[in-house]
């Protein structure tokens, strides 16, 4: 039976990692994350289900705890806001290119560097294009409420199995210091030893009498076997593509003008596609819940259908590029946004469609 009770983002997604079977956390603190870790520590989820919660001496510390757990099939995840995100490139490049399963929260803070602890969402380019070295994606997942926060810690550790695969969520400072009531999932028990080697036989669980020792590394100093491992990553990735894109459409059957905004820009777009419809205008929301894999498909078609589109983004504008690539130049699209950590209001968005889309 599922259990409500009135949550911050952080702790919302903190509780169900604990209950979504997570065997390891490995974090340090920065704003305005922090209560993922505080969370943690005051549940004293060891003494719960054996749950291990350590707070690394540094980002690049922690994401290579990560590494180390994900390596022995462990479900391992790690948090952070955007100056430790980047910290943790590096390792997050090694993950992905020793093929390993792990989730990544990243509550965004605005940029660039240290800037301000006030929510953004510039983080686009780092977590969809491939933030560190190499070809690699990573699978990105949006929340745009706490529930979702909850929801996707659980999602996570599935998809970051299934593909075997770091899973970032990538949220903001407002989601994940808001509070709302969320539903939480029962407790999963964490895998066993014998489970862990029976589900992940690419684990380094050591020799054993039926297989042997397994080495886990993101090296090989032989091009045509690196060559083939890239081949076979880009094909992984076109898997996520054709079987995990998610988006939410709203008020689009009608739409002759769309709105396309994730996370906190997607709920305040969300009113101000009511304002509009309120004016008569058929204004619908596209709201992508995956940003890797981007819907580029549903845009592509809506694109056939409207006059014009804005995206919202609380940054310089970054995902518009991809909406403009999935448009092909078919139809206009210019983007509205806010820097620093301010959150634009749903007024605000009525008159940037007005001015950038509908015109007058």
């Amino acid at each position: 039976m599922k259990e409500l009770r009135l949550m911050k983002g952080n702790e919302a997604f903190a509780e169900a990692a604990i209950r979504a079977g997570a065997d390891g956390y490995f974090g340090y603190p920065i704003t305005p994350q922090s209560e993922v870790m505080e969370y943690l520590m005051a549940e004293k989820p060891h003494e719960r289900t054996g749950m291990v919660v350590l707070q690394a001496e540094s980002e690049v510390a922690a994401i290579n705890m990560v590494y180390g757990g994900a390596s022995c099939g462990k479900r391992v995840l790690t948090s952070s806001s955007s100056p430790g995100i980047s910290l943790k490139q590096e390792g997050i490049s090694y993950i992905a290119g020793a093929e390993l399963p792990c989730v990544i929260l990243n509550v965004v803070r605005g940029g660039p560097g240290l800037g301000t602890i006030q929510p953004s969402q510039s983080d686009y380019f780092q977590s969809t294009k491939g933030g560190g070295h190499g070809d690699y994606k990573l699978l990105v997942l949006a929340p745009s409420s706490v529930q979702e926060m909850a929801d996707f810690a659980g999602l996570g550790f599935e998809l970051a199995f299934k593909y075997r695969n770091p899973v970032l969520i990538l949220s903001d400072g407002a989601i994940g210091q808001m509070m709302e009531k969320v539903e939480l999932d029962e407790q999963k028990p964490r895998w066993t030893e014998e489970e862990i080697i029976k589900n992940t036989p690419w684990a380094t669980t050591g020799k054993t009498k039926n297989r042997e020792r397994n080495i886990i590394t993101s090296l090989d100093l032989d091009s045509g076997k690196q060559e083939l491992h890239n081949i076979s990553l880009q094909a992984k990735y076109r898997e996520m593509e054709k079987n995990e894109t998610r988006y939410e459409a709203i008020s689009c059957e009608d739409a002759e003008y769309l709105i396309v905004a994730y996370g906190t820009s997607a709920r305040l777009s969300q009113k101000a596609v009511d304002l509009l419809r309120a004016e008569g205008y058929k204004v619908g929301l596209l709201r992508p819940i995956t940003l890797f894999p981007f819907p580029t498909a549903i845009i592509a078609k809506l694109a056939d259908q409207v006059k014009g589109i804005l995206t919202v983004e609380m940054s310089a504008g970054q995902m518009i590029e991809d909406v403009r690539l999935a448009v092909g130049c078919r139809v206009k699209v210019e983007h509205f946004g806010r820097m620093g950590g301010i959150i634009p209001s749903p007024t605000e968005v009525v008159d940037a469609t007005h001015k950038k889309i509908i015109g007058g």
